[in-house]
């Protein structure tokens, strides 16, 4: 379950947003009454989405913007006199009254948001690495018999049980066959 911040000046609007998302299903909530609080929650956990006010106790929500992970994004909901002083493009911005199924509607697309750019933002193999896989699997097909998903398996498993990545396992298989008077 994802966990989102939720970050008002005044606790009872925190606990009622916190109540609805929660409520709604959308994720796990912590309330944040100022940026310096909200900075420190960042830090100690994975955060997709911030749903604040305008204003926070030590200052404009919008100053946290720059703070945010490429992962996170921010929903500031308040009057519209307020949100039209927010000049950050970077900023979600609601206008009060809103519904809940709305702010439920619109986080649920933060997080989707979210987890799609973590997806991308993630460390991909390049051609070389491949390729070291391509042959330890090779290798485990040709000379232990496995199927290419076992091969596949095989590597994972070692990957996981060593706490290394996938190339590194594959480098492994092939040092060791080498070292049997492989190749």
């Amino acid at each position: 379950m994802d966990t989102i911040i939720v970050a008002f000046e005044r606790d009872q609007l925190a606990q009622k947003v916190r109540d609805i998302l929660e409520t709604g299903g959308v994720g796990k909530c912590v309330i944040c009454r100022s940026g310096t609080q909200l900075r420190r929650t960042l830090v100690a956990q994975q955060v997709y989405c911030v749903v604040c006010g305008c204003h926070l106790s030590d200052g404009m929500a919008e100053w946290l913007c720059e703070d945010l992970p490429p992962v996170c994004s921010m929903l500031m909901i308040g009057p519209k006199h307020q949100l039209d002083l927010c000049a950050s493009r970077d900023v979600v911005k609601m206008e009060t009254p809103i519904s809940k199924e709305e702010m439920l509607m619109t986080v649920r697309l933060l997080l989707q948001f979210g987890h799609r750019v973590e997806r991308l933002l993630r460390p991909h193999r390049s051609a070389a690495e491949q390729d070291l896989v391509e042959q330890a699997k090779d290798l485990l097909i040709k000379h232990k018999g496995m199927t290419e998903e076992e091969a596949h398996h095989s590597l994972q498993k070692r990957s996981m049980d060593a706490g290394c990545r996938m190339p590194q396992a594959a480098r492994q298989v092939i040092a060791e066959w080498k070292a049997r008077g492989g190749m």
